[in-house]
């Protein structure tokens, strides 16, 4: 069994300990059971994905992940394929389980060594059993050491739970990280590994409950949740055989400041791809003969100053307020103007370091928002350092979430959703290295924008504006390559996903 069930549902390591808690309760019997289920696991999936390799090399801490680490090495033994264990901690300091575990590898005849450094790390595959789910805080020099040679050996590494060094509730690394090429985890997928460093560290993530009862985990509720495409694309509106365009929304895109007018219409045109009906664009008069001549679909108006944008703000039904915005006197004054037509509005870029600012928006009530800061820009809408908001992303984006009262998707690896009235924190599974170019964002916040125009609430708007986004890039980077990606190279994918499922 390697794949995510109860919806998706991640968890904080406190409730995997709840869970694993009550499945030994329910099992009535020693934990030890529990512990032979996730080593054989881990087993059967190294040997799936490698084959028998010419020497398995299983790097123990001392808690119940090193006894994971130590049955794997047992169930290799008695295959008789070469294994080793390199400990890094005494005998007297493993968990009851883990020193059980131990004593089966040495009956088994399993090798083992101290680590003092001196070990070769030239062939087979590495094991990285050295530290589960409840890592926090400094890691010691002896475990930094291990994990850099681990790094450095150029083998390939299966990582038992979780990769070492990563944060189980983050996402975020402690001095170092195993960087794995495939994580076996246990029980329940831990959030950390979806977003920050956890989908560049943990490889390919596969997920046994370890029979664990599906009743347990009605009990204990996640705190995220991965987002699914194909369940979101059935929020679409249809369309009757006599639609016509009033029907699906009046995007006005409002942004384009001098030298960034490219912004404002990249994400014109993602609203009009994402299939809002009408599609507008307010920006400085310099811009419109190049907008009307790449997109002549989308009404591009000139506008000087606030005054002039404020009888433009009566047509649409959708605003989406930020790319190419920039910060000038001009920027201020459109999106108060914006602000004050008390529309749904996708919030993006500049729109979002003015609102931290706090002078043009001086009581910002988002409640039709939705908010789609990268890092950088939530660290100034929270008053708080870039570090700060990546080394928590999901503590940063429920706190911008509460502060605005908005929709607020977090960019970034792993991008998270927080919602108004919604516990879980939605966490994107698709998106690549690829989309680490200009202009992204924009097309994003005309994605969003779009699917608000046709009637989506906010929340909804964010989710599958998100996940359409991430897996059209997905399907242009399978393509072609994540090198030398364009952010309009989204587009044409796009349009397919939104028509994969209704034709």
């Amino acid at each position: 069994m390697s794949h995510f069930v109860i919806q998706d549902a991640l968890y904080t390591a406190k409730l995997v300990s709840e869970l694993e808690r009550l499945a030994i309760e329910q099992l009535n019997g020693p934990s030890m059971m529990l512990m032979k289920r996730a080593g054989r696991a881990a087993f059967d999936e190294l040997i799936e994905a490698f084959g028998k390799p010419s020497l398995i090399t299983v790097f123990c801490g001392s808690g119940n992940n090193a006894g994971d680490g130590y049955i794997v090495a047992t169930l290799a033994a008695e295959k008789s394929i070469p294994v080793r264990i390199v400990e890094l901690a005494s005998e007297g300091k493993l968990s009851a389980d883990a020193a059980v575990a131990r004593d089966y590898a040495l009956s088994a005849g399993v090798t083992m060594q101290s680590d003092d450094g001196s070990i070769e790390l030239s062939e087979g595959v590495i094991v990285d059993a050295l530290l589960g789910t409840g890592t926090k805080g400094p890691m010691r020099a002896a475990y930094v050491a291990a994990i850099d040679r681990i790094n450095q050996a150029g083998l390939p590494v299966l990582a038992i739970d979780l990769p070492s060094g990563l944060y189980a509730d983050s996402g975020a690394i402690a001095e170092v990280a195993v960087r794995a090429d495939i994580s076996v985890t246990f029980i329940a997928a831990k959030q950390g590994m979806f977003s920050g460093r956890g989908p560049a560290l943990c490889g390919e993530i596969i997920y046994h409950s370890l029979d664990v009862d599906e009743a347990i985990f009605q009990q204990v509720p996640g705190s995220a949740q991965l987002m699914n495409l194909d369940d979101l694309m059935e929020h679409l509106p249809v369309r009757d055989a006599d639609a016509y365009k009033n029907q699906f929304g009046h995007s006005l895109v409002i942004g384009g400041d001098h030298g960034f007018g490219g912004a404002a219409l990249m994400a014109a045109e993602a609203a009009l791809r994402a299939g809002s009906g009408l599609v507008g664009m307010a920006t400085r008069p310099t811009h419109v003969a190049a907008a009307l001549a790449r997109q002549p679909e989308v009404m591009v108006s000139p506008v000087v100053s606030g005054q002039e944008l404020e009888p433009l703000l009566d047509k649409p039904s959708v605003l989406i307020v930020g790319p190419g915005l920039g910060r000038s006197p001009w920027s201020e004054q459109l999106l108060q103007k914006a602000v004050a037509a008390e529309l749904p509005m996708v919030v993006d870029a500049d729109a979002l370091n003015i609102i931290a600012e706090g002078r043009v928006v001086s009581e910002p009530n988002g409640h039709l928002w939705v908010m789609t800061p990268h890092p950088a820009e939530a660290a100034r809408l929270l008053g708080i350092t870039v570090d700060e908001v990546q080394a928590d992303r999901f503590a940063a984006v429920r706190r911008l979430q509460q502060k605005y009262h908005a929709v607020v998707l977090l960019k970034g690896a792993g991008t998270l959703i927080a919602c108004p009235n919604d516990e879980l924190i939605k966490v994107c599974p698709y998106g690549n290295p690829g989309m680490a170019t200009g202009g992204m964002g924009d097309i994003l916040s005309g994605i969003i924008g779009g699917l608000l125009a046709q009637g989506l609430e906010p929340s909804l708007a964010a989710e599958l504006g998100c996940c359409l986004h991430s897996a059209a890039a997905d399907m242009a980077v399978e393509e072609q390559g994540v090198r030398g990606f364009a952010a309009t190279d989204v587009l044409a994918h796009l349009r397919k996903l939104l028509n994969s499922e209704i034709e």
